[in-house]
């Protein structure tokens, strides 16, 4: 059997597009409480994310250049994106006030981002990203995919906070010289 570069390419983004949901679930977490979550957009899921985006562009700042616009356009570049995103929930603190709440009890009952599981959600973004440069995969941490993400209501993933990070096996990074 021959496979072409193509094929090869192909099994080596998805291969490492699972090490880094793999390596985001075994991140570490604050009081070991596990609230992070993964997927994997590719084809026409992946497209329709960046059709919303453009949709939020035009949304958000009209017809102006602005950088969901742009990383919109690296999303259609991208073969796959991984999308790592923490559920909401509260690191059960009595001591801490990160959120801007006096407490946990607080921040979960006006509805708050308890500030450590953002933080959850950087460490396990970053362990992710690492995978992908180990696996030799061009990819980029990217606000704007995840936060357009969260307005696409997928399947039990209501008010999760994501971050993404879009994946490319080409001749050049189309994250690099981004203008």
């Amino acid at each position: 059997m021959i496979y072409t570069h193509t094929d090869m390419e192909h099994n080596a983004l998805m291969q490492t597009a699972a090490n880094m949901c793999a390596v985001a679930r075994t991140a570490p977490k604050t009081r070991g409480k596990d609230n992070i979550v993964t997927l994997v957009l590719t084809g026409e899921e992946k497209d329709a994310l960046a059709e919303r985006m453009l949709f939020v562009s035009e949304r958000e700042y009209g017809g102006a250049p602005n950088f969901i616009r742009r990383d919109a356009g690296n999303l259609r570049a991208a073969q796959a994106v991984v999308l790592v995103g923490v559920r909401p929930a509260c690191a059960g603190l009595s001591f801490c006030s990160y959120c801007g709440f006096e407490n946990c009890a607080a921040c979960a009952e006006h509805g708050g981002h308890c500030a450590f599981m953002t933080i959850d959600l950087g460490i396990a973004a970053e362990a992710a990203a690492a995978a992908a440069a180990h696996g030799c995969v061009d990819t980029r941490i990217m606000f704007s995919v995840g936060k357009t993400a969260a307005e696409m209501n997928y399947e039990g993933m209501d008010n999760v906070i994501w971050l993404g990070l879009p994946l490319s096996i080409s001749g050049k990074s189309p994250f690099f010289d981004r203008g």
